[in-house]
Parts: structure tokens; sequence; C-alpha cells
């Protein structure tokens, strides 16, 4: 009886946050935070994110954007494909330098 009433009052609850507008102003964040990644590759990371994600200080700007436009579970999620993206390049570009390709 508790959970009918409780599914019921959330029934037309709308999550603003997934509308196509609040996604694409996550997608264009989290684009621009990873693109200062890659544009900062050089410096040393000093920042922790989530999930162990290091970034340096001059991403902090953007990673800010990320985090405020983003679900918490979205930014776990895509951070978490970003190293693991990298892991594998990684990986991948170590097998190729033993080879001596």
């Amino acid at each position: 009886m508790a959970l009918e009433t409780y599914v019921s009052g959330k029934r037309d609850e709308v999550h603003t946050d997934v509308l196509l507008q609040a996604r694409q102003a996550c997608y264009k964040a989290r684009d621009a935070f990873y693109s200062c990644l890659e544009n900062h590759s050089d410096k040393k990371p000093t920042e922790i994110g989530a999930v162990g994600l290091l970034y340096p200080t001059e991403c902090k700007r953007s990673r800010e954007e990320y985090v405020k436009n983003c679900r918490v579970s979205w930014v776990k999620h895509f951070d978490r494909q970003y190293c693991k993206t990298k892991r594998t390049q990684r990986l991948l570009d170590d097998k190729e330098t033993r080879r001596g390709v």
C-alpha cells in the first residue's frame, strides 16, 4: 500500500536534467573538460575527480562546469569510460613499442 502511494506520487515528476537541452549542455561541458585534459596532458595532474581521475589545475574551471551540468552518476560513468579508453590506448601503444614497429 505504501509503495503504491509513493509510485503514484512520483509518476508525474519530470527530471529536467535528462531532457534534450540539459543532456546537450552536459555533453558540451564533458567534451570541453576532456579536450582540456588532452590539451594539458603534458602538465602534472594535481586535482582528483570522480573514480580517481587526475587532472591538471588548468582544467579545474571546465571540471566545475562539467560537474555542474551533469548528473553525478553520469560524471562517474564518463570518467570511468575515459580512464578505460586511456588505459587501453596506453596498453596498445606500449605493445607497439615493444614490437619495435
